[in-house]
C-alpha cells in the first residue's frame, strides 16, 4: 500500500507543477492577480472534469507554494533564467509558456532544497512535453534548467 500512496503523491505533485505553469501563463497573459487565478484553479480546475477530460487531483500545498514563491521571487528567478539563456535569447523573447516553466522550475531550484534538482528538471521537462510535441522545446528546457541548477545547486548536481 505504501508504494501506491507514494505513486499517488508523486502524481499529485506532477499535477501541481502542470497547474502552476498553466496558472503562471494565465497570470502573465491576462494580467489577472495571482490570488484570483489561484482561487480559480483551486475551485474550478484542480481535480475537475473539463470538456470531458478528468484532471488529476493536485498537491494543493505545492501548487500554492509554487505560485506564491514565483510571485515573491520573480525578479531573481528571471535573472537566473537570463543567465542560463544564450545572449541572443533574453527571457522576453521566449514563448510565454516556456517563461512559466522556467519560473516555476527556477523557484523550485532556488527555494525547495527538499526537492532534488534532477527531479525538478525531469518534472518540468515532462510539463514542457505536455505543451509542445516537437521535442526541441523539451531539450531546450532541459539544457536551460540544467544550467540554472548548476548555478544555484551545483554541489548536488555534481553528486551521482
Amino acid at each position: 500500500m505504501a508504494s501506491k500512496a507514494h505513486a499517488e503523491a508523486r502524481l499529485a505533485r506532477s499535477a501541481a507543477r502542470l497547474a502552476a505553469v498553466q496558472a503562471l501563463y494565465q497570470i502573465e497573459l491576462t494580467g489577472t492577480g495571482w490570488q484570483i487565478v489561484r482561487r480559480e484553479f483551486e475551485d474550478h480546475r484542480l481535480g475537475a472534469e473539463i470538456e470531458g477530460v478528468q484532471y488529476r487531483e493536485a498537491d494543493i500545498d505545492l501548487f500554492r507554494d509554487l505560485l506564491e514563491g514565483v510571485v515573491a521571487r520573480q525578479a531573481a528567478i528571471d535573472q537566473l533564467t537570463d543567465r542560463a539563456l544564450v545572449e541572443k535569447w533574453p527571457l522576453g523573447r521566449i514563448d510565454a509558456t516556456l517563461r512559466a516553466v522556467f519560473r516555476a522550475a527556477g523557484y523550485e531550484l532556488i527555494a525547495r532544497p527538499d526537492i532534488p534538482p534532477k527531479v525538478s528538471i525531469g518534472e518540468y521537462v515532462d510539463v514542457t512535453k505536455a505543451f509542445f510535441s516537437a521535442g526541441k522545446e523539451a531539450k531546450f528546457v532541459n539544457a536551460v534548467l540544467d544550467h540554472m541548477a548548476h548555478e544555484v545547486r551545483g554541489e548536488e548536481m555534481t553528486r551521482r
